[in-house]
Formats: C-alpha cells, structure tokens, sequence
C-alpha cells in the first residue's frame, strides 16, 4: 500500500538545493526509449547513452523520450545537461512524492502528477509521472520499469488517432489522459469494493472489518492527494499561459479538465459513503452489544427471585417450618418454576426477548 509520506526524503536533510537524491521505493534500472515520428514515418528504439539526444532537439518531428527506473541518478544527470533542465526540476524528477504542478521554465515546462495501478494483490499503487514538455519534443520519466504507456506507444506504432498529426502538446496531453483514465478503473473497482462492504454490513451473518473499512478510507485519501492538484494543473495548462500549446490543443484540455472534475466529485461522494459505512458499523456493533445485554439482563431478572428463595431457604435454621414439610422441597421447586416462567411469558410478550 502507497505511504502518504515518503520517509526516504529524510536522506536528502541537510543538502543544498538541487542535490539528485532518488527518493523513491522502486529500485529498477533505468531504461531509455526513444520515438521520433510525424504523420508519415516513426522511428523506435532504446537509448543507451543520453548524449546521442542532441542530434535529435532541433529535428522537426516530434521526439518521445520515455525514461523507465530512476534509481540510477547518472541517466537522469546527462539527459538534465542535454536539454538544459534546470537542477531543481531533476531534483524534483526524483524527489517522487512530489504534489501534481505546472512550472513555466520559458523553453519548456515541468508537468508532474500521479498515475494509479491496480496490483496482483487488489492494491491501488501510485506512480509518478513528470513530463518536460518542449517545442517539438517530450520527456517522460517514470519510476518503475512497468510499462505504463505501453498503449500510448502502440497508438503511434499503429497510427492510430490523430496523435501522429499533432505536436508533443498533445501527446503530453495523451500521457495525461491515461493516467485519468486510470482513475476510473480504480474507483469502478472501489465503488464495487464499497458495494460489497455494504451488503456486508447489513448482512447479520457477515462479519465485517474495521480495517477494511480504514484501509479503503486511507486509499481514496491518497487519491485525492493525488486528484485535487491536478486539476489545478489541468487549469493552467486548459489557459494557455504558456505558447508551448497550440490553440488546437485547448479543446482537448478542456476534456481532460473535465475528466479530472469528475474523478473528484466521485472520490467526494465514496469518501461520504465510506463515512456512512463507518457509521454503520458502529450502529451495528453497538446494536449487537445492546441485544447481547439485554439477554443478559432477561436472564439475570429471572434467576434474581429464584436466587432469593434459595438462599432463604439455604440458610438452615432449625425452627424453619417448611424444613419439616413432607411436601416442601417439590412446592418450593413449583414455586420457583411458576415465577420463572410467569417472567420468561411476560418478556416475551413484552418483546424483549
């Protein structure tokens, strides 16, 4: 399950600004791929030296580097000298619990935000994604090896879209839209996960979890850590404020703003109805501790009488008459039987039992 906080940033206390300290969990080595296409032709393969990119920064086509596993700094220096980021933006490409932003850097810019997985075990695993997005190129980095944007890829293998027609405005605009898109599947799966937790709830026979229940509450948390600025970041860049976006780009923006809205109103709406499901759960132990007191209090009430004329009785004083009467022992015992069943009657009809 994702930490809400990394404690790996306590590495980088102390150092000046700009120090490269990979912070992440993943510890995959760093793969390198690049893809150049336009409408009529596309180029793949995978970069072993960053250097070899200068060739391609001032070529027309669209250039696609895709950086795959951050905890090997070196690739991640050479490519910052190359491009000439600035140290604080790769400072914050491998700082990887970074809040979802939008920096303005002039000759490109600095787009980072989360992507959500499911994994084999039915958790929700966050990635982060930074996008340096220039005229004519974009520079993806990623922290696993797991191939995230594998469809997008495909996409412009096949030509598919109008992605091949469009500049690397749009395909930052791509790698966006899947990972909102991702978003959705997520929380299909939790609205479902709610839906049985629910029946659960309900359910007398079932035996529910509280840790279920705080395991989801803390997982849609991490979502709206991860949701709510972005969609700051989609308003920014949906703006124009930077000419790195065509006019043409806008419409789609304007989608994906959209998109981000909506996976924000439906995490608010499963964060009120895991509230309520708390609430039922705590009505429903309470109830039951209520029902199972109640029956011992019945059944205290009852005995009570019973307990009193046994121990009169068991007192054994000599001049106690009934102590001599043939029949006392069998009347005592129909005694207690008649109050006990008048009482046991009288809860029934009371239903109290």
């Amino acid at each position: 399950m994702a930490r809400l906080y990394r404690r790996d940033v306590a590495r980088k206390r102390g150092a000046p600004p700009g120090t490269l300290v990979y912070t992440g969990d993943e510890k995959a080595s760093t793969e390198i791929q690049l893809i150049e296409y336009d409408e009529e032709r596309f180029q793949e393969e995978v970069i072993k030296d960053p250097k070899v990119f200068q060739a391609y920064k001032d070529d027309p086509a669209v250039t696609w580097i895709n950086v795959r596993g951050l905890s090997d700094v070196g690739p991640v220096v050479k490519m910052g000298e190359v491009f000439g980021l600035h140290p604080l933006v790769l400072e914050d490409i491998l700082n990887t619990d970074q809040r979802p932003k939008f920096e303005d850097y002039e000759k490109y810019l600095y787009i980072v935000f989360k992507n959500v997985t499911w994994d084999a075990k039915g958790e929700a695993n966050y990635e982060q994604i930074s996008l340096i997005l220039g005229e004519d190129f974009l520079i993806s980095f990623t922290e696993s090896e797991n191939d995230i944007l594998k469809s997008l890829r495909d996409r412009l293998r096949t030509a598919k879209g109008r992605v091949r027609r469009m500049g690397a405005d749009y395909l930052a605009y791509c790698v966006m839209d899947l990972a909102v898109d991702n978003y959705f599947t997520v929380l299909e799966a939790t609205g479902e996960r709610l839906e049985i937790l629910e029946e659960s709830l309900l359910d007398p026979a079932a035996n529910p979890s509280v840790r279920e229940i705080q395991r989801m509450k803390r997982m849609l948390l991490m979502m709206r850590k991860s949701v709510w600025p972005l969609r700051e970041v989609v308003m920014k860049m949906e703006r124009r404020e930077s000419g790195l976006f065509k006019p043409g780009t806008e419409y789609f923006l304007r989608d994906l703003y959209d998109h981000t809205i909506q996976v924000v109103d439906t995490l608010e709406t499963f964060r009120d109805m895991l509230q309520g499901l708390m609430d039922i759960y705590l009505s429903t132990v309470s109830n039951r501790l209520n029902v199972v007191m109640k029956t011992l209090t019945v059944i205290t009430t009852i005995f009570m009488p019973l307990t009193f004329l046994a121990g009169i009785y068991g007192m054994n004083f000599k001049h106690m008459p009934e102590l001599e009467w043939t029949y006392g022992y069998p009347a005592l015992i129909a005694a207690m039987g008649m109050i006990a069943g008048t009482m046991y009657y009288w809860f029934r009809k009371r239903d109290w039992l």
